[in-house]
């Protein structure tokens, strides 16, 4: 159990996501959302979001995940609610990871128009912010295997 917990702690921590972390940690997704709460109120999870919270403090690493799960985050909920809309309860919707998801539209002829973040978008950020993220640390090794420690050619 003390691993699950762990699991499900270091899923929340990145996604930000109830449902999706129980997912993650093996819960069937009927399931996942009761499941998910019992696991982050359990002694164990909070212990595990507080270590990583501690040792996470940064606000560029919260930048960092948005967007890693904008570049690399499923989409499968999203297109779920484009096919079976009109079956869907609330709480259904209510459950669904919509993180990448930037707009959604009904228009007049009841068709459901979605519109999702960019990925290449987050990619090219990702980039630019990559100096800044790992505090020049693995940009600083790349550049010093690359080209010496004193910065000389090898």
């Amino acid at each position: 159990m003390a691993g699950e917990q762990k699991r499900f702690a270091r899923f929340f921590f990145y996604l930000r996501n109830l449902r999706e972390a129980a997912l993650h940690t093996g819960a069937r997704a009927e399931e996942a959302e009761d499941r998910g709460l019992e696991l982050l109120h359990s002694a164990e999870t909070e212990a595990e979001l507080k270590k990583l919270e501690e040792a996470d403090s940064d606000t560029l690493s919260y930048v960092k995940r948005g967007l890693n799960r904008i570049a690399f985050g499923a989409v499968n909920d999203a297109v779920k609610l484009l096919f079976d809309a009109e079956n869907m309860t609330a709480r259904d919707i209510m459950g669904m990871d919509l993180f990448n998801v930037s707009e959604i539209k009904i228009s007049g002829k009841n068709v459901l128009e979605i519109k999702f973040f960019d990925r290449q978008k987050a990619l090219e950020k990702l980039g630019e912010l990559a100096p800044q993220l790992d505090g020049g640390g693995e940009s600083k090794r790349l550049i010093e295997n690359i080209y010496g420690r004193d910065g000389d050619s090898l």
